[in-house]
């Protein structure tokens, strides 16, 4: 066999392992994405249960298999995800590259620092991948409408944060002042501790006022809390209204004359015409 011959088969080898291993519309691909999630929910599973004392001290052994199983069977994955790929330093660098990395690393680190190997939980990052083999990127756009109105929110957000922030300062100051290091408000970080834990409604119960004054505050940081819980929610949610109007369309129907459906909308909400009409215009406007 000549070197073009096996420059030939190693490449159509290559192409062969893409068309598997990042390919999804291939019932290859997709069988091996599928066996890939479950080996490392599989995989995750074990990292888990291997925490359970009891558990730990019948089948040490078994978890010690089954994750080295796995972590030599995702370094093969890895390695040969860098072989076939076209385009090698795009796909380290990417997030799932990233992600494929760092998921077998923590077994060759906990040879050397003890308790690395839990990390390996980060291995359901990589269940992500079903967005793709089961072709939910289309909810993506949900996603992205959630996102948008997060981020147009947040100078509001952040802006309700630093209020709550000098609340909690404030409130903290005078439980330091007010309860003292003798009933557990050793520093005013610690006070500011407390007073977060009590406005956000926890309430740990490892440090409580004793004095009449000091309840007479707890009772106003508690009543703060819950007064303000619900304005973050507030400002996305009104955010979230206006992305979600942002992705009507303005166009009106052709028979009732009223706008306001949806983008893939076929018949009008109102009265049932059909908006073949509007979505022709639009596609003309927006092409134009």
């Amino acid at each position: 066999m000549g070197l073009n011959d096996q420059m030939m088969n190693k490449q159509q080898l290559r192409q062969e392992l893409y068309r598997i291993i990042f390919g999804t519309d291939t019932k290859a691909g997709q069988r091996f994405d599928m066996f890939l999630i479950y080996a490392i929910l599989i995989s995750v599973l074990a990292v888990i249960l291997n925490t359970v004392d009891s558990l730990n001290h019948e089948f040490s052994s078994v978890f010690f298999l089954i994750e080295w199983l796995f972590t030599g069977l995702f370094t093969l994955e890895y390695l040969v995800r860098i072989f076939c790929s076209p385009n090698r330093r795009k796909y380290l660098f990417s997030f799932y590259g990233f992600v494929d990395l760092v998921s077998i690393i923590p077994s060759y680190l906990g040879l050397i620092v003890i308790g690395a190997q839990y990390l390996l939980i980060i291995r359901l990052v990589r269940v992500l991948r079903i967005f793709r083999v089961l072709k939910l990127v289309r909810y993506l756009s949900e996603a992205d409408v959630l996102m948008r109105s997060i981020v147009q929110a947040r100078r509001k957000v952040f802006v309700f944060f630093s209020i709550v922030l000098i609340l909690s300062t404030l409130f903290g100051c005078l439980m330091y002042v007010v309860e003292g290091p003798g009933n557990g408000f050793s520093s005013i970080p610690k006070s500011i501790y407390w007073t977060i834990v009590t406005i956000t409604t926890v309430g740990y119960g490892d440090i409580t006022p004793h004095t009449i004054l000091g309840q007479l505050i707890s009772t106003l940081a508690m009543l703060t809390g819950y007064s303000i819980i619900a304005i973050p929610t507030g400002i996305i949610t009104a955010e979230l209204a206006n992305e979600m109007q942002r992705e009507k369309s303005v166009y009106p129907c052709p028979n009732c004359v009223k706008a306001g459906h949806d983008m893939d909308a076929v018949h009008c909400k109102w009265c049932g015409a059909g908006l073949g009409d509007m979505k022709e215009r639009q596609s003309i406007e927006s092409g134009s």
